[in-house]
């Protein structure tokens, strides 16, 4: 239907049926206009009457929010180009090329968007080279980590142990109320 009829007559449509929901989407969020048009379409409601349900369901336990960080953002980029530098030596490359090959996918898909999905995509459709693919998979990752960081800060109720401290396990196992059997 979006290849027929586009994404701002979808966002129209959307705009009939849940007026609320059109607001908070933008009309070139593709992702968003689809899955609240599949909601309406699967159940016969408007998500935003979804959104506005009240959470029944109780958990029967305490949820801990923990959050194991570097203090030092220095460390934490360090991992993160080491990690890549693994993923790409271990295979990462020839794993997206397997995905590439198959021609049913393409770059706009949301799994193909994915920090290193896509830098490695454009490295195999010969838009960048290895070194450039790796250095913008490096700071697209970097960029995300930012985001949870940020997104981890301005969550309520979280306690924050360094995740390079070669005591955490016993430090989190404390906080806990748990006793070590090792």
């Amino acid at each position: 239907e979006a290849r027929e009829r586009g994404w701002p007559a979808l966002h129209a449509r959307l705009a009939q049926v849940d007026p609320a929901a059109a607001r908070r989407i933008e009309p070139t969020d593709p992702q968003r206009i689809q899955r609240a048009l599949e909601i309406y379409e699967l159940t016969g409601e408007p998500q935003t009457a979804w959104f506005e349900r009240p959470v029944e369901n109780e958990l029967p336990c305490r949820l801990i929010k923990i959050v194991l960080a570097p203090a030092d953002r220095g460390v934490l980029h360090g991992r993160i180009e080491t990690r890549l530098r693994s993923m790409l030596a271990a295979g990462f490359v020839e794993e997206v090329e397997q995905l590439y090959r198959r021609g049913d996918l393409h770059p706009d898909l949301p799994s193909m968007r994915a920090v290193g999905y896509r830098q490695v995509w454009e490295y195999l459709a010969g838009q960048v080279d290895f070194d450039t693919m790796t250095d913008k998979a490096i700071f697209a990752t970097r960029q995300f980590a930012k985001r949870q960081l940020t997104w981890l800060r301005n969550a309520a109720s979280e306690t924050r142990f360094e995740a390079t401290d070669p005591k955490i396990d016993a430090k989190v196992l404390k906080y806990l109320g748990v006793n070590a059997i090792w």
